[in-house]
């Protein structure tokens, strides 16, 4: 029997809601506020969380850090708050992070239409009805008119599967589901992945376990994050500059609010590229690192090959046993999310840290014990560290029911890798908007959210408007996009490495583009465009006399 029927022949008690959105972090938060007190529509947002935060609820291991700048890590739509709350760092903690966004939901009271602790497991859409049929794990059942999927780019754990994974008597965590009572002090403590997770654990958990093994798959290039406490006289001036500052954050390509370098890696000498070079690596900053110095170190290999040998020389300077510093030495593109931390390769200094290379070492399997590598070396271990990352961008899609006209799960339609119109849109399913969907700006993540709320909500209030039942991105459109994402990333060096940007960190996983890397400004001016020319690429459907006489808001 088709789902379809089966959902609505079921949903006999459902509660029925304008819009549900399902994730309360960040882009949940601002779409329920835009949702609810700008258009006057009935809203409910859920999150499988005890706390709103999304991300930032979860990922709370030691040493958890935002790379953005915490004057632009924020919102820029309640100016009052701008004004009033003030970080305490350069780069924000993540307790910090939650506090802050815990105040957005008490501030404007948001946290009324806001349901913790349910996991939403399936969204059918009901094509007679143009609604959306939900079910949650308690078994409760919810329609909507419009569903917002606010999931995350990063929440579906990525957990490798190894041989004998239930024979380790030890503690095992991954950092994005991390226990409140997790005690590594003096532990013998594992940690598998070195990527911005693992970088920021690692350097944070050395000095208080007792030994730390790190099993490093692929090295990384990371400079210092240059984090500090913020001065008052810093803070009055980005106070008295957000105007400018949100500007400039909009219109430019990455949104973390500096200016983007105008200059090419090879039109100075070699003395004042490294002198560039040492200036941002002396003032932190990943994205700085790698967009502030010149402007094509992502693009020119020979430009990024002057990147890589400074920050190669840095880790021989660094890092005291030469076998070690070769270990920690990458040699392909420095083309992944530029890491920036907090001393990770003085960490191997420490006479406690040892770092094992399971690409020349393989993990044979989990012991009782620990780990055993192809060197038949046992890893003695009470806590293993998964920093093994996420099934970023559709993890969270896959693993939910989500069905869309024609019975089709999104699974299906994204078979050949995810694609969206936008970002926020995908055929076949309509009235559904995704927020930091498939194919969004590669950026600083608090800008980009906010200008796809806005953009949603526009078209949202659209349809209310002209009474219109459903929207739906065309099949044609989604492909324009997504052909459109493809040229743009195979320009860059980025396409050229195996990372978590294309799907390569999952097992199996077809490597496909799954961001837009045009920027936000251009992305911007493109939402722009297709509202200006009445939404082209989308499809609408008026309601029916019967639609527009049965009132939805119930709940």
């Amino acid at each position: 029997m088709n789902q379809s029927v089966i959902a609505k022949r079921s949903l006999g008690g459902e509660i029925h809601y304008d819009a549900i959105i399902i994730g309360a972090g960040f882009g949940g938060l601002y779409m329920l506020k835009k949702l609810r007190d700008e258009l006057g529509l009935n809203v409910r947002a859920f999150d499988k969380a005890g706390g709103v935060g999304g991300t930032w609820y979860w990922n709370r291991y030691p040493g958890a850090l935002s790379d953005s700048e915490s004057h632009v890590y924020c919102y820029s739509w309640d100016k009052e708050l701008l004004q009033d709350w003030t970080f305490s760092q350069r780069y924000v903690a993540q307790p910090e992070i939650l506090r802050y966004l815990n105040h957005v939901v008490e501030r404007h009271d948001l946290g009324k239409d806001i349901q913790l602790n349910t996991s939403i497991e399936s969204a059918i859409y009901d094509e007679e009805e143009k609604r959306w049929m939900l079910s949650d794990d308690d078994g409760r059942h919810y329609s909507a008119k419009y569903l917002v999927t606010a999931l995350g780019l990063l929440a579906a754990t990525n957990v490798p599967k190894f041989k004998g994974a239930d024979q380790f008597k030890g503690q095992t965590y991954h950092t994005a589901n991390w226990p409140a009572d997790a005690d590594l002090k003096g532990k013998r403590v594992g940690v598998i992945g070195t990527g911005s997770t693992g970088c920021q654990v690692i350097t944070a958990i050395a000095p208080i376990v007792q030994n730390l093994t790190v099993f490093q798959r692929s090295p990384q290039y990371t400079v210092p994050v240059g984090n500090g406490p913020l001065a008052g006289e810093t803070v009055d001036e980005i106070k008295r500059s957000y105007d400018e500052i949100w500007k400039e954050v909009r219109s430019s390509r990455l949104a973390f609010g500096f200016q983007e370098s105008q200059i090419p890696t090879m039109s100075v000498s070699d003395t004042e590229r490294k002198a560039i070079f040492q200036r941002a690596w002396d003032a932190g900053g990943g994205f700085r690192f790698m967009f502030e110095t010149f402007n094509d170190i992502a693009v020119d290999e020979a430009a990024n090959g002057a990147a890589q040998d400074f920050v190669r020389s840095k880790i021989t300077e660094i890092v005291q046993d030469p076998e070690t510093a070769r270990k920690l030495s990458p040699r392909e593109f420095y083309a992944k999310r530029p890491l920036c931390d907090s001393g990770y390769y003085a960490t191997f200094n420490r006479d406690n840290v040892a770092l094992v290379d399971v690409k020349a070492n393989p993990i044979v399997e989990m012991t009782p014990a620990g780990v055993r590598t192809e060197d038949g070396v046992e890893h003695v271990l009470d806590v293993l560290i998964f920093a093994t990352g996420f099934d970023a961008v559709d993890g969270n899609y896959k693993r939910m029911n989500i069905r869309g006209r024609g019975d089709m799960a999104i699974g299906e339609h994204w078979q050949d890798g995810p694609s969206s119109y936008l970002s926020v849109a995908t055929a076949n399913f309509p009235n559904m908007f995704m927020i930091l969907g498939p194919n969004g700006p590669f950026t600083n993540l608090p800008p980009t959210i906010e200008t796809e709320v806005e953009w949603v909500a526009d078209l949202i209030g659209y349809m209310e408007d002209h009474e219109l039942a459903c929207v739906e991105a065309t099949a044609q459109a989604e492909q324009k996009w997504g052909d459109t994402c493809a040229e743009i990333a195979n320009q860059t060096l980025f396409a050229k490495t195996d990372s978590w940007i294309f799907g390569a960190n999952i097992p199996g996983k077809k490597n496909s583009v799954y961001f837009y890397m045009g920027g936000l400004g251009a992305f911007s001016d493109t939402l722009k465009d297709v509202r200006n020319a009445d939404y082209k690429g989308f499809k609408f459907q008026a309601m029916s006399v019967r639609q527009k006489r049965v009132p939805h808001k119930l709940a």
